[in-house]
């Protein structure tokens, strides 16, 4: 009987080491998100988690092991990976003297979307960024500002999208807005990573978590929206058991 080839994995990475000099910030990590899942990396300060999204996004290259994105190789297709990917997390990557409509039509040329102004369009409207879209990103708070790297990273459909404490800073409104927009990005089929202090709401969105503890892999395994206080717990207790 003929079989069917398996999708490659949104993000694998296979012995993944970083180094610093003799700080290892990851050791021997391996793990894979499949296709259109989303998954919680969770762990104390320091633990590595932010050390990975930069390996798995290509802004840092490990000092060992391999990272794949949809199948390519990032240390030779790096190009190709890097357009299946977007990441937003503690960086906006915006040029706070031009306005959020001039910063998406600037990243749609870069990514040389064909359909970049009707693009720049529908995310300035889902996000209610019409009131503030021909003002300089500077002069925009914290949540408009997060709203706009939001429809920056969202320009090109990637499918996969590693987020790094997406909530930091944001009031409730807005923190519920992301929430959603994550929501609707995700059943559309785009793979999420998200590394969030913000437990309840990361579980409204992820049915699994992978817990780092000091740079290596503690606990890989499915989650629900009440565990949020379990895993609180575990965390505090540098314990790697699977919530129960």
């Amino acid at each position: 009987m003929p079989t069917t080839a398996r999708a490659p994995a949104a993000l694998e990475l296979q012995q993944v080491s970083k180094r610093y000099g003799r700080v290892v910030a990851l050791d021997d990590v391996s793990c894979a998100v499949a296709a259109g899942e989303a998954v919680l990396l969770l762990g104390a300060n320091g633990a590595g988690k932010t050390t990975l999204l930069r390996c798995a996004a290509t802004l840092l290259r490990p000092s060992r092991g391999t990272v794949r994105i949809g199948g390519l190789d990032a240390a030779t297709h790096g190009a190709a990976a890097r357009r299946r990917l977007a990441v937003l997390g503690h960086e906006s990557f915006l040029y706070p003297d031009l306005s959020a409509v001039e910063n998406l039509t600037f990243y749609a040329r870069l990514y040389r979307l064909r359909d970049g102004a009707a693009r720049v369009a529908t995310l300035i409207d889902r996000l209610g960024l019409q009131g503030w879209a021909h003002r300089p990103v500077r002069a925009l708070s914290r949540g408009l500002q997060q709203r706009c790297a939001l429809a920056r990273v969202l320009l090109h459909e990637p499918a996969l999208l590693l987020l790094d404490e997406p909530f930091t800073g944001l009031d409730v409104t807005a923190r519920e807005q992301l929430c959603t927009v994550l929501g609707e990005v995700h059943r559309r089929g785009a793979a999420i990573v998200m590394s969030t202090h913000e437990l309840a709401i990361g579980l409204t969105l992820c049915r699994r978590a992978i817990m780092l503890v000091g740079g290596r892999l503690g606990w890989d395994g499915s989650v629900a929206p009440g565990d949020a206080a379990a895993l609180e717990d575990r965390l505090r207790g540098g314990r790697a058991q699977a919530v129960a």
